[in-house]
């Protein structure tokens, strides 16, 4: 009888022993899209991601990362990706094969934030087939790259209340088809309540999801909103993409019909849907790249529309917008941003030869060139959370209805 005791107690303390395990296995694996992980590529189990080769990438304790691409008939891989800036920018790492058909690259500890990479094999451009973490926009596929630092960044998901985003699907008359945008109502959205709006856009190769997806908008206005620091707002995500990007006339032929679609299909259809604040004080219009080209020229060209205005790393001539060159225009426009990634401004960058030209004709306007980022949402999400959206709505000249 003793014996069949000990025997039990140690089957016992085997069959918790396991649970624990495997319990650790599945809260700590990497890539295991379980929780929202603000560190999802660091390798805790060494267990790789289901339908892959390898682990890839890997981020180490350092920061330092390793790619790797199982491929025994490739001849050449590189990797590539908004890691690198500045005097590294497009900077290709060649990836070194091993006996085992497995190619990899080690690159340098890199600051924490998310890294949007591609592998580059025998000439063609590609994600990485063994990250879960994979984007798409109005481009090929590509790859993220997950850098953590000791905790949570601002763009992450907390443990905060969030947000909610709605993807709603409408007809529209400017191009004559279904198109969609993403809608993101704060915490505690009330449809009693009335709440400003600012309609937010992406770039020349970005889709609505772009903002969510890879830019962490929600999490960062969820962030904002939990610390105190904006005002609740509901931020309008629209498609942007009128025209083929590749079109020969898509800018002289995008601008004005991405102008009508707000006038006749986007602001009508959010303001039947939402409850918002139908005056030009209470909208905003900002976007990056191009959305902050179609920013300055819609939103400029309308101030009986929109009252505030956030262009990321963006301009277009001045004659575009002639309001600029009237004397009284500082009493028509409550808050204008223009603000870049700091290793893509120079004194020929477009958002620095704007800024010149505002600040000879007086326009009063914030501008701010921060982040470790070029052109990409390494700046843009830190323009946004540092800068944009807490100061939006701040004007104490301004009363919102």
């Amino acid at each position: 009888m003793k014996h069949y005791r000990r025997e039990t107690g140690m089957k016992r303390m085997f069959i918790v022993l396991s649970l624990l395990i495997v319990c650790h296995t599945f809260l700590f694996a990497q890539q295991d899209r379980v929780n929202i992980d603000w560190d999802p590529q660091r390798n805790k189990e060494n267990l790789v991601p289901l339908s892959a080769k390898v682990i890839s990438p890997e981020v180490l304790e350092d920061k330092s990362v390793i790619f790797r691409l199982h491929g025994p008939d490739v001849k050449e891989v590189f990797v590539s990706g908004s890691m690198f800036v500045g005097d590294e920018a497009r900077k290709r790492v060649p990836m070194t094969k091993g006996e085992d058909g497995i190619w990899s690259a080690r690159i340098e500890p890199l600051d924490p934030n998310i890294y949007l990479y591609y592998f580059q094999v025998d000439g063609v451009n590609m994600n990485d087939p063994n990250n879960t973490f994979t984007g798409h926009a109005n481009m090929p596929a590509f790859s993220m790259l997950w850098v953590h630092g000791d905790g949570p960044a601002f763009y992450d998901a907390r443990h905060v209340p969030h947000g909610a985003i709605t993807q709603h699907f409408y007809y529209s008359p400017v191009t004559e088809g279904e198109r969609y945008l993403l809608v993101y109502t704060p915490p505690g959205y009330d449809p009693a309540k009335k709440y400003p709006v600012l309609y937010l856009m992406g770039g020349s190769g970005d889709l609505p999801e772009t903002w969510t997806m890879h830019g962490q908008v929600n999490f960062i206005m969820d962030n904002l909103l939990a610390e105190g620091k904006a005002i609740p707002m509901i931020i309008v995500i629209p498609n942007n993409q009128v025209v083929h990007r590749m079109h020969p006339q898509h800018t002289e032929l995008s601008f004005p019909i991405m102008e009508r679609e707000y006038k006749e299909a986007i602001i009508p259809f959010v303001e039947k849907h939402y409850s918002v604040i139908s005056d030009r004080h209470a909208r905003a219009i900002s976007g990056l790249s191009m959305g902050g080209r179609h920013t300055q020229y819609v939103g400029l060209r309308n101030l009986d529309l929109f009252g505030s205005f956030g262009i990321l790393s963006a301009a277009i001539a001045i004659d575009e917008t002639p309001v600029l060159r009237e004397p009284d225009v500082n009493s028509k426009i409550d808050y204008l941003f223009l603000g870049a990634g700091t290793h893509e401004t120079n004194p020929r960058a477009r958002h620095q030869v704007l800024h010149e030209e505002l600040e000879k004709l007086g326009v009063k306007h914030e501008y701010y060139v921060g982040s470790k980022g070029a052109h990409d949402l390494i700046a843009w999400r830190h323009l946004l959370y540092y800068r944009f959206l807490p100061n939006l709505w701040r004007n104490p000249e301004i009363k919102i209805k």
